[in-house]
């Protein structure tokens, strides 16, 4: 799956990183705890998050996140963004709450692989 069809799926507007929205990704990660997404996240993953501020693409900066959506239509501010530009990151924001952007991403067919 690349970025854009998470985009398409979720019905998501492109915060940062229109140009990169051909990533490919392998799986995704949904969490407000970045311990948890520390633990748990694999290479080449999207993190669905409601949570807006800088921790959030310091993490995604260690895990080789490519993407990051912000649920419930949460919208970090502008240095957060920058940070998130200035990594290369993709950042999406859509309207759905978590539990059903990770759950029409996974019908979709992009898996959370095991614990």
């Amino acid at each position: 799956m690349t970025v854009k069809d998470a985009k398409e799926i979720l019905g998501a507007r492109v915060l940062v990183g229109e140009d990169r929205l051909g990533e490919e990704v392998r799986s995704a990660c949904g969490s407000d705890m970045m311990s948890d997404v520390l633990a748990f996240s694999k290479d080449h993953s999207i993190l669905l998050t409601g949570l807006c501020n800088p921790q959030v693409i310091r993490t995604a900066e260690m895990l080789d996140i490519v993407c990051i959506i912000f649920v419930r239509g949460k919208k970090p501010d502008e240095m957060t963004l920058q940070m998130a530009e200035d990594s290369g990151l993709v950042v999406l924001a859509t309207g759905h709450r978590m539990f059903s952007a990770c759950g029409m991403l996974y019908k979709a067919g992009l898996g959370g692989g095991a614990v």
